[in-house]
């Protein structure tokens, strides 16, 4: 997955959040109570009014029956003029939008363990290779930036969460021993929450659906369906029902193939103790 440093935060999306700020404590609502008013997070609030996150589709709308329909008209308003991060992609504004509303994401990796489950020490591993290759500052602003997006799993408990990883990742031991026994605790501390499966593929397994590469699904609160696929510096986001129908099934067809929930701790701790 494609992370923002946080050196690109657009001026723009800074501007909305000021503006955001500004009504809310017209109305004198603090963050907290703003937050539960409009049922978000806190942190997700805050990120917003901080300039950190695009503002999601029915912010206004939600903002209409908190801080009325002016406010609402405001930012409605203020939303058409918000540009992108310098150097972004639109398809990747609209899928970090939706996967920050998403009261159900399905992830498939086959390349690398998925952003939202990497220990600080692996994501610095993973941008560490890349070429051409960055400064150390640019990687720590990197490194901030994915541990800053995993706060999904804490912020959203009532989102369900899935992944499936393949056991050939693992294998790999990107950045060493050390570096692979902190993203297997990471693997099992993160599975043990309520809202998270993870399940391995076995390395040997003859009947096999991912042969055409990593995918993400995304529900949003409204009940529609997105995918999400990445190659070499670039991606795409699916909307088209025929289309995300297909990675449904291919992604049902990829969880009775891996390991089950309580396999995969097994296999985790098993291999965690031979390394």
């Amino acid at each position: 997955m494609v992370v923002e440093p946080r050196s690109e935060i657009s001026e723009s999306l800074k501007m909305f959040g000021a503006v955001l700020k500004s009504l809310r404590e017209q109305r004198g609502f603090t963050q907290d109570v703003f937050a539960v008013q409009m049922q978000y997070s806190t942190p997700y609030i805050a990120k917003i009014e901080q300039g950190k996150r695009f503002p999601p589709t029915d912010l206004p709308t939600r903002v209409a029956g908190v801080l009325g329909e002016d406010a609402a008209q405001v930012l409605t308003a203020a939303i058409k003029t918000l540009t992108r991060r310098s150097g972004l992609a639109t398809w990747f504004q609209q899928w970090a939008g939706i996967e920050e509303e998403a009261i159900s994401l399905y992830a498939y990796e086959c390349r690398a363990i998925p952003g939202l489950l990497q220990p600080e020490t692996y994501a610095r591993a993973v941008f560490k290779h890349q070429l051409p290759p960055w400064t150390e500052e640019q990687i720590d602003h990197k490194v901030a930036a994915r541990l800053e997006r995993q706060t999904l799993l804490v912020d959203r408990p009532h989102t369900a969460f899935t992944f499936i990883i393949e056991q050939a990742i693992l294998d790999r031991r990107l950045g060493g021993a050390e570096v692979t026994k902190a993203v297997v605790d990471q693997l099992l501390s993160v599975g043990r929450r309520n809202n998270v499966e993870i399940q391995v593929m076995p390395r040997h397994k003859e009947d096999h659906c991912g042969v055409d590469g990593q995918m993400y699904l995304a529900e949003t609160p409204g009940h529609q369906w997105f995918g999400y696929i990445e190659g070499h510096r670039s991606s795409t986001l699916i909307a088209q029902p025929g289309e995300v129908s297909v990675l449904h099934q291919r992604y049902g067809k990829l969880r009775s193939q891996a390991l089950d929930c309580p396999a995969t701790v097994e296999l985790l701790e098993h291999m965690r103790g031979a390394l």
